[in-house]
């Protein structure tokens, strides 16, 4: 047993990866005044816009760092639904992302509101709504990613869902605080090391 040197200016991540593979069992939607609304071929920029607003505090920024061609391309493909939850003005203040990878298999991309919602019960309610847009009748595994860098609450919270952890990796990767994807001030709970 040691400890792996991280690179100066990088992070590292311990990433679970959870699996559900029965159809949970139907019990009432938890309440919520928001709303959950598709974004059909979601236009770059406010897309990004949205997942920074949501992700930025926990160091999200894959889709931040790809170009307008490559993020078209997963965000439009047939398999792949963004929606969008919305509070009672149409403000959007969620995310919920989820491809069906085969006709039997779903990937929960992205899963998360803005900071300010946590912890008020929201999630449960975009958890059932996740379910429902997942579980078609053919499929028959759910999976979703979460890591050390999410909310401290992300991988209880999946697992009273009903998923269970089924493996898990670590992922290292440039800061993107250091190289202009997000802002400097984010994520304060990840300490920022510049390179010596």
């Amino acid at each position: 047993m040691g400890l792996i040197p991280v690179p100066d200016g990088h992070v590292a991540a311990v990433v679970t990866t959870l699996e559900m593979r029965e159809r949970p069992r139907a019990r009432p939607m938890p309440p919520s005044q928001l709303r959950l609304v598709r974004w059909n071929a979601p236009d770059p920029a406010k897309y990004r816009a949205l997942f920074t607003r949501v992700g930025g505090p926990w160091l999200w920024y894959s889709r931040l760092a790809m170009d307008d061609a490559r993020l078209i391309a997963l965000t439009h493909r047939p398999e792949t639904q963004v929606q969008v939850a919305t509070d009672r003005a149409g403000v959007e203040i969620g995310l919920l992302e989820l491809t069906h990878t085969a006709p039997d298999q779903c990937m929960i991309d992205y899963f998360g509101l803005v900071p300010e919602l946590t912890g008020a019960g929201h999630g449960r309610w975009m958890m059932a709504m996740a379910m429902a847009l997942a579980w078609r009748p053919e499929v028959t595994c759910v999976r979703v990613n979460t890591c050390t860098l999410d909310h401290p609450s992300a991988l209880n919270f999946y697992r009273a869902q009903g998923f269970e952890a089924v493996g898990r990796a670590v992922e290292t990767f440039a800061d993107p605080r250091l190289i202009g994807v997000l802002d400097e001030a984010l994520a304060p709970q990840v300490p920022l090391l510049k390179r010596r």
